[in-house]
């Protein structure tokens, strides 16, 4: 188990060198650079260039770049005239409080909501349910977000831009925080909730049918009891086992429902570095989106690795 585990975190930093190595010679590549600006002496420009390593040739920036990586210092960025690791971990919190708050909501609805319409296959009420998340899971969550970001602009119900870093918030701004949350955690919720519901009502049905499932309905036990006690424990495991996964996909994939909804996480801020050809940002934002796919991927091979030894191999 130990060299499985060292494989998969050799497999995540080679994920996380290579996708902000790709998007650091990519951004490089692209015409224009972030130092350029109207007005400004060529004096000036060139003394930035000089600052922020565009004066180099694209293999002399990478290999400067890849030492001072391993110094800890990840670059300056242009835009912001900040260093680029006080600026990342500042919004990487923001898009893991989004994430967080997003799989939470998937969970206590997508879960419960598989177990009725698990149990429940021939009602009517398992029948809208299975309607209502075929529907959502056909959604990606750029649609669940514009939609939910109309809605709030027509009806005012809740803010949908404003937000400041959630990690500046104050304890009396907590509320603030709190409803800015709510679009953006919404709409990463209800696509992932239903894809919980659909694996959930799956497994659940299949645990009903089960033969210690049967004998117990058989020795009349209540209906309730079996369903949310000796059935549901059988049915998590196809759900739990893909947790892992899911974390990673989250994180990463919430890039743009940050920016459509206006969250200030890695989403905004890395497409204001591409904006703004700001490279040493733009890597580090691709390398922080990759570090929170890796770390998932982690996860879900390690649950697997626990169910399954055999994967583990």
């Amino acid at each position: 188990m130990t060299r499985y585990v060292l494989r998969r975190l050799a497999f995540a930093a080679l994920l996380v060198v290579a996708v902000s190595s790709g998007s650091l010679i990519l951004a490089r590549l692209s015409p224009g650079d972030c130092v350029t600006r109207a007005g400004q002496s060529s004096g000036e420009t060139e003394r930035l260039r000089a600052r922020y390593g565009l004066d180099k040739s694209i293999g002399a920036q990478y290999v400067d770049w890849l030492g001072r990586i391993a110094l800890g210092d990840f670059g300056d960025s242009c835009l912001y005239d900040r260093p680029v690791r006080e600026l990342v971990p500042e919004r990487a919190a923001n898009t893991a409080i989004l994430a967080a708050t997003a799989l939470a909501l998937a969970t206590f609805v997508g879960i419960p909501l598989g177990v009725v319409s698990g149990s429940r296959r021939r009602g009517p009420l398992g029948a809208a349910i299975r309607s209502v998340s075929i529907l959502f899971v056909s959604l990606p969550p750029i649609l669940t977000s514009l939609f939910l970001v109309f809605i709030c602009a027509r009806t005012k119900w809740l803010p949908i831009a404003g937000m400041r870093s959630a990690s500046v918030v104050r304890g009396d701004e907590f509320a603030d925080l709190l409803r800015h949350l709510i679009v953006p955690a919404s709409a990463l919720a209800l696509p992932l909730a239903a894809m919980f519901e659909r694996l959930q009502s799956q497994a659940m049905s299949e645990a009903m049918a089960e033969p210690f499932v049967v004998a117990t309905a058989a020795r009349g036990v209540p209906r309730a009891r079996i369903v949310w006690r000796d059935a549901l424990r059988v049915s998590l495991g196809p759900v739990t086992s893909l947790y892992g996964l899911v974390v990673g996909t989250l994180l990463s994939g919430s890039f743009i429902v940050e920016v459509v909804t206006a969250w200030p996480g890695l989403g905004s801020l890395m497409l204001n570095a591409l904006r703004g050809r700001d490279v040493y940002l733009v890597a580090a934002c691709a390398g922080a989106g990759a570090f929170f796919l890796a770390c998932g991927t982690l996860l879900s091979d390690l649950a697997l690795g626990a169910v399954d030894p055999r994967a583990a191999q």
